[in-house]
């Protein structure tokens, strides 16, 4: 059996992909979380061979989440599944360790194609989010740059993001401007919109 642990925020979506997994003949959910810090605590409790990590879920992302399993259980395998098709969001996933990356309008069966095939030894990429991905390009922003949009997103100033990140506001500036120029767009609420489309932050 394929031991699986499926980590998605939305109750109605877990419960319906754990009973769609389960009637899998080769496929047992052993565990589930429903926010990204449950994640390897689960995991190291069960020990399964793979997780199933949705990316948008409280506290800890799928992205995060998935980093954690490569560090302390680097023998499960990772499938990412998110609604977002965003291609910055794919190389993330795959410097976190990630194995698989799906979007998910597809059929469960699918999912279960794609299960069986991470734990093949193969890499699973929806194709239409490949194609995109090298598209786009890497991301150009710096992890600083990154932190600032991301902490710029819910229309804070300058000076709390300053006295947030303990940064004179100058630098703030810098790192906005920068961030505003890389993302070719006229300020920083542009930016943040352009850096979330591209799944850079």
């Amino acid at each position: 059996m394929i031991r699986v642990l499926l980590a998605e925020d939305q109750g109605m979506m877990r419960g319906a992909l754990s009973l769609l997994l389960s009637m899998e003949e080769d496929i047992e959910v052993v565990a589930e979380a429903a926010t990204g810090d449950q994640v390897l605590p689960q995991a190291l409790a069960t020990t399964p061979d793979i997780a199933v990590l949705d990316i948008e879920m409280p506290i800890r992302s799928g992205l995060e989440a998935a980093a954690d399993l490569r560090r302390e259980l680097p023998t499960c395998r990772i499938l990412i599944v998110t609604t977002f098709g965003r291609p910055g969001y794919l190389r993330r996933a795959m410097e976190a360790g990630a194995s698989g990356f799906l979007v998910k309008d597809g059929p469960v069966e699918q999912l279960a194609a794609a299960i069986r095939r991470v734990l093949a030894g193969e890499q699973v990429i929806d194709p239409g989010l490949a194609a995109a991905a090298l598209r786009s390009g890497p991301n150009p922003l710096t992890d600083r740059e990154r932190e600032l949009l991301a902490a710029a997103a819910n229309g804070a100033t300058v000076s709390d993001l300053a006295t947030r990140l303990f940064l004179s506001e100058s630098t703030v500036r810098n790192y906005l401007s920068s961030a505003i120029q890389k993302t070719g767009t006229r300020n920083r609420i542009e930016a943040v919109r352009a850096a979330t489309d591209h799944g850079w932050l």
